[in-house]
């Protein structure tokens, strides 16, 4: 899926009525497949992108386009088949504590099935490969039965990342993936989800704190500042007086996230970048 801001603000929805706006005037495209990474300093706005950009949030000004759709000129029906085509996962995952994990990665699944479908896989999980490979792919296939309230913070935060892999959407925003996990485990979740991204042509925005990598793995990298973009660059052109520029008054994340340098090739074929403006 592709998807355009134009001149887009947005304010998150529980900030203070006289608060300054989270997104300000930004614009940008993202096409379909491509891979792309986020960052910024804490109150850059990262988070709220992600909401602007999964229709979670309405922009107070300028237009958002999904699929080439305004998602907010459709019916509420259409609206919510929209919604059932991406894949928000929050930096803390919504997973009920008592659930299971058999029925919280079932939960993905939902958008495409019919209501009694729905009411029954939640009820009784079938067919249950797909969640043991979408757990497998983060190593996690022994939790399958276990209950989300016997999970480490780590283990959840992988939980809400397997869902994407269950789930039938085109767009993946991911916020924060990394921030309970330890480097071993940060390489094994970014690598999967990227690769899963590129093998199913799905298109993957990620916020993340670790510069490093972010510049490592992903093709295209945005910095956000204050509400504005700062730059949309191929990942090579992101320079340390960029870096230093864009963390200005902030250093201390730039020294304390820097994450590990993960060794795995970006693809060959550079993204056509649309600048922000």
């Amino acid at each position: 899926m592709d998807l355009s801001l134009d001149r887009v603000e947005g304010r998150h929805w529980a900030a203070a009525a006289q608060a300054p706006s989270a997104i300000r005037e930004l614009s940008l495209s993202i096409g379909d497949g491509e891979q792309v990474a986020v960052i910024g300093p804490s109150g850059a706005g990262k988070t709220t992108l992600l909401q602007l950009m999964a229709a979670a949030l309405k922009p107070t000004r300028g237009q958002l386009s999904l699929a080439h759709q305004n998602p907010w000129a459709l019916s509420t029906a259409s609206l919510q088949q929209l919604r059932g085509k991406l894949f928000y996962a929050p930096q803390t995952p919504p997973l009920p504590p008592r659930q299971r994990v058999i029925t919280a990665l079932t939960a993905g699944r939902l958008p495409s099935l019919t209501l009694l479908q729905s009411i029954g896989q939640l009820i009784y999980p079938r067919n249950p490969d797909a969640a043991i490979s979408a757990l497998n792919a983060f190593d996690l296939s022994e939790k399958l039965w276990d209950r989300v309230d016997r999970l480490s913070g780590g283990e959840r935060q992988r939980v809400g990342l397997a869902r994407a892999l269950m789930s039938p959407a085109t767009l993946w925003l991911i916020d924060e993936p990394l921030s309970a996990l330890d480097p071993k485990r940060a390489r094994q979740a970014i690598d999967t989800l990227i690769t899963q991204a590129r093998a199913r042509n799905v298109t993957l925005v990620v916020t993340l704190h670790q510069v490093d990598v972010a510049t490592s793995r992903f093709p295209r990298v945005i910095g956000l500042r204050e509400g504005g973009c700062a730059f949309d660059l191929p990942a090579h052109q992101v320079t340390q007086q960029r870096l230093a520029e864009l963390y200005a008054q902030h250093e201390h994340e730039l020294a304390d996230v820097a994450g590990p340098r993960f060794d795995l090739p970006i693809e060959p074929t550079a993204p056509k970048i649309v600048h922000c403006r």
